[in-house]
């Protein structure tokens, strides 16, 4: 199970990381702009896939009490995407370093709305990285939406051939 965690981290910065890269290539209006979307636009969608994934790692480190990025971020593009690939490449260290027992522990957490739940670690990290596939297949429509060109493959098969 950890290898294929693992594998699923490691394709997770991969794909976020094309398309973070994409984006930023756009004019700055184009990123901030209101789109058709579950976030109104480029950036709120990148910033809420950083969010989800600090606020997972955060419930995983067992932090008592939970910083979201959404609500205190203000910086750059540039800085949203540095900040979101060193997220996504804590949870490829994390995971690279975590015994199989780590990756299959239960932990207790409670989500936004206190309700308390307990789940394995690995139930954990399948949902975040599946959300962000869904959140990438909204950032290329959103980048359609705004008529890109060149938009990166980030499908998994591409990933594995990668390799």
């Amino acid at each position: 199970m950890k290898e294929s965690i693992l594998q699923l981290s490691q394709y997770n910065l991969w794909a976020n990381s094309r398309l973070a890269d994409r984006i930023l290539t756009l004019p700055p209006e184009h990123i901030i702009q209101n789109l058709s979307s579950s976030f109104a636009s480029l950036r709120l969608t990148m910033l809420h896939m950083w969010n989800a994934e600090s606020v997972w790692w955060q419930r995983v480190k067992l932090k008592e009490i939970i910083d979201l990025p959404m609500e205190t971020f203000n910086g750059s593009e540039k800085e949203l995407v540095s900040k979101w690939k060193s997220q996504s490449q804590d949870w490829i260290n994390w995971i690279g370093n975590s015994s199989e027992a780590a990756i299959n522990h239960e932990f207790i957490y409670f989500d936004s709305k206190r309700n308390r739940y307990k789940q394995p670690v690995r139930e954990v990290l399948l949902h975040l990285f599946i959300h962000q596939s869904y959140h990438r297949g909204q950032l290329v429509t959103m980048l359609h939406q705004l008529g890109g060109k060149e938009i990166p493959a980030t499908d998994f098969i591409v990933f594995t051939r990668k390799k």
